[in-house]
């Protein structure tokens, strides 16, 4: 059965990049049935590019200029709401796609009425679109055993440890939307979605990469560092903020998940996971607090499996033993 596709897609000052992330979304072989832009108060030339870009394609593209400066995550809120197609797929303004991704991804959904949302691996390339040693799924730490995990139908228990799905490469059934909206403005987007997605049915990978990820000085994110020397240096600037941070977005999640109970067959499942997590980073917000008196506490963590199950294993180990802050 042939569904309808909608692309939302956040602009700001988007100009260095964007004409080329159109020119590839025009260039699909399967193009979408419309293109949701939402611009978040740009001062540069990304507006005129949207608009010299709905001229010249055959499929609507409809833009809409924001009052006031949302924020990437209530900008992506008003975009995601704003689209009226079955699957709804999201893009960054810098990035490049490939011409069968969204061909590729509505296969995932055409195969299985229980798929809710699909993501993809994706090349990384430099701000001059130099490809990069690593693929975005190596960057972000998402091997064969948690994609095995994704493949079995849990990649909540995944994503309890860290984040691996990107939003540029994820798209979604519409009906996840009563369960997503509204975000959290204090959180990305692709986590809480990914997250709520993933107890409310199958969110299958794709190792395919299907964009090309593009690194610059201008993302408000990015994929983090990738030497064990960069991530030790990360942490010692890390503050109680931080897991303050990681706890609230858990508690919010657990709320939400105990409103989707009817609609979300894992959630009692990912719930006592997360409350889990959060006992275990409420441990290590402790062990900030003491010197050599948080040696049994860390042992404790270290025997119960929490740092594996929630943390990065003996890296995060290492961290509470001898610095500051932590992962």
């Amino acid at each position: 059965m042939a569904s309808r596709f909608s692309v939302a897609m956040c602009t700001f000052n988007g100009s260095q990049f964007i004409g080329e992330q159109l020119n590839s979304i025009a260039a699909q072989t399967r193009v979408p049935d419309e293109l949701i832009v939402c611009d978040d108060r740009s001062s540069d030339s990304t507006r005129e590019i949207v608009k010299d870009f709905a001229l010249r394609v055959p499929f609507p593209v409809l833009l809409f200029c924001n009052d006031d400066n949302l924020g990437s995550t209530a900008n992506f809120e008003k975009a995601i709401g704003l689209c009226a197609g079955d699957i709804i797929g999201l893009a960054d303004q810098d990035d490049v796609w490939y011409p069968n991704k969204l061909e590729l991804l509505e296969r995932r959904f055409l195969a299985s009425d229980a798929t809710v949302a699909v993501f993809s691996d994706a090349e990384v390339v430099d701000m001059d679109g130099r490809r990069e040693t690593a693929l975005l799924w190596s960057c972000v730490g998402f091997g064969t055993n948690e994609q095995k995990q994704f493949t079995e139908g849990c990649g909540w228990k995944v994503l309890i440890k860290h984040p691996v799905v990107t939003g540029a490469t994820m798209a979604f059934r519409r009906e996840l939307c009563s369960s997503i909206l509204p975000l959290p403005r204090e959180f990305t987007h692709d986590r809480w979605i990914s997250f709520l997605a993933s107890v409310s049915g199958a969110v299958v990978p794709v190792p395919e990469p299907l964009i090309r990820y593009r690194k610059h000085d201008e993302q408000q994110i990015g994929i983090g560092p990738q030497h064990l020397e960069e991530r030790l240096a990360l942490a010692l600037q890390r503050t109680e903020a931080f897991y303050q941070s990681e706890i609230d977005l858990l508690l919010q999640l657990c709320d939400r998940m105990k409103d989707m109970k009817s609609t979300a067959p894992q959630a009692d499942d990912a719930i006592g996971e997360a409350q889990k997590k959060i006992e275990h980073l409420r441990n290590r917000l402790r062990l900030r607090a003491h010197n050599i008196s948080r040696l049994p506490e860390i042992f404790r963590e270290v025997w119960s499996g929490g740092y594996w199950k929630y943390s990065a294993g003996w890296e995060s180990v290492a961290k509470d033993l001898f610095l500051s802050g932590t992962r």
